[in-house]
């Protein structure tokens, strides 16, 4: 079971980590809004992005097996993979016969999701992350903190002490000295490996397509220097239309990072070619469920599937923004993990994700896609409620309920809880602490209840002039 009020009782007292995810997230929020301001039609961009998503949602049998026939058509070959379990099979089969011994990856939170490096290390391969953030933290043996900016609850103190430990060079907060630093050890990695694996930011079905956007030129590197390229990616990243691609790239860009367009975005359809001067002798597509399909079929939980992982939300999100990521020990966190993470898993393996939220909307209000997020934190919440719930929880929503439904009852209700109250609470307290009304008072008193009802008085003094 992943629980998150530990870990965020420990970020909260962490003040150096309080400095780092205050300084990042507003430089990221800053820069969003600033980019999407200059985009007129913003809103418009939303609505037809929201629509292409649950349209491919809503065909999306047909779309995969059109990505496949191009892919395939494009000398690549496809794969597909219902479990974690499955793709890891399937990396370790191919680098057993292929004589595979050093990979380099590139980010891919669908790796994470599965447990990539972990599996591949398991079965003596060498795995080594190109992405600077991505790389930070795997050198300090730590799961990324957020989906775009991995390592944004670190200083540039502590990476420069991770680099002068790990990496022999001496201490120094010069930023272009720590990436040239990684540049230089990371190019080795480049030309030794045999394989190079990427995530997918959309997969284009009309063309057979696969799109990975990118600051660093890692992404590029990985999947054209080594001599097989693998891409990994979800169920739900598909695009219909190569036309459809400027919009979701203008969206996802500006939102994710603040800029107009990112260093590379690189659209690779298949293998090299012949004439072509770099690229990969095979390239496989791993298309992956590992609980996809679960969501899909859900009329209202599906939205959750047209994430294009930008990362707005958790930027926006005050619980993230004062306990970061780490804290809700999980892959994918802030707002998106928090209605993620209960449908990949369960709500009883994820209780406390749907309630690290104060419901404030703002999550919604920037997704880029316009996912309903508050509305479906409140769905989950109720989910926990019926599989965790007490038979004592159960029983006492029932007769809330009960007394809900009728005027009458309603009203019977109230004068007795008037009659009953002063028994058992004064000034604002409870006489004698009782759960779960105990807890709830730590940070508030019990409002007094006054001596007549609004309905009371309404009756009594409303149709007064």
């Amino acid at each position: 079971m992943i629980r998150i009020k530990p870990g965020a009782a420990q970020a909260l007292r962490d003040s150096g980590l309080q400095r780092n995810l205050s300084h990042t997230l507003d430089l990221s929020i800053h820069s969003r809004e600033a980019a999407v301001g200059e985009v007129e039609n913003w809103e418009e961009l939303r609505r037809y992005a929201s629509a292409a998503k649950l349209h491919t949602l809503d065909h999306l049998h047909d779309y995969l097996v059109q990505l496949e026939t191009q892919v395939t058509g494009n000398g690549g070959r496809v794969v597909w993979a219902e479990t974690g379990t499955e793709v890891l099979q399937f990396l370790v089969d191919l680098a057993r016969r292929e004589g595979i011994r050093r990979v380099v990856k590139s980010k891919t939170m669908l790796g994470e999701e599965i447990h990539v490096n972990e599996g591949l290390e398991a079965a003596g391969l060498e795995v080594v992350e190109t992405d600077l953030g991505e790389y930070i933290v795997q050198l300090r043996g730590e799961p990324p903190s957020h989906i775009v900016t991995p390592a944004s609850h670190l200083s540039r103190e502590q990476v420069a002490e991770l680099f002068a430990d790990r990496l022999g060079m001496e201490a120094t907060d010069d930023v272009e000295e720590l990436t040239a630093t990684a540049r230089r050890t990371l190019r080795r990695k480049f030309i030794e490996a045999e394989l190079g694996i990427s995530g997918v930011n959309f997969a284009v079905a009309e063309t057979g397509t696969i799109v990975v956007v990118e600051n660093e030129g890692n992404a590029r590197l990985s999947t054209s220097i080594p001599r097989i390229h693998v891409a990994l990616m979800g169920i739900e990243k598909l695009l219909p239309r190569l036309e459809d691609l400027p919009i979701f790239l203008k969206l996802l860009i500006r939102s994710a990072t603040g800029q107009k367009i990112t260093s590379y975005v690189n659209l690779i359809s298949g293998p090299r070619r012949a004439g072509e001067v770099d690229g990969p002798e095979q390239f496989y597509l791993v298309v992956v469920d590992n609980g996809r399909s679960r969501i899909l079929a859900d009329p209202l939980m599906r939205q959750t599937l047209c994430c294009i992982r930008c990362g707005a939300c958790l930027n926006a999100c005050p619980v993230f923004q004062r306990i970061g990521g780490h804290a809700y020990g999980s892959v994918y966190q802030g707002p998106i993990g928090a209605i993620l993470m209960p449908q990949l898993l369960s709500a009883r393996e994820v209780p406390e994700h749907p309630f690290a939220s104060s419901l404030c909307g703002a999550c919604g209000e920037v997704c880029p896609v316009k996912i309903e997020i508050p509305e479906l934190l409140l769905r989950l919440r109720e989910r926990v409620g019926r599989e965790r719930g007490s038979r004592l929880e159960r029983l006492a929503m029932a007769c809330w309920a009960w007394c809900m439904l009728s005027a009458a009852r309603y009203e019977a209700a109230g004068r007795w809880m008037r009659r009953l109250f002063p028994l058992f609470v004064r000034k604002g307290r409870m006489r004698v602490p009782l759960p779960p009304v105990s807890l709830w008072q730590k940070e508030r008193d019990l409002p007094a209840v006054p001596r007549r009802s609004f309905r009371e008085l309404w009756l009594r003094e409303g149709n007064r002039p």
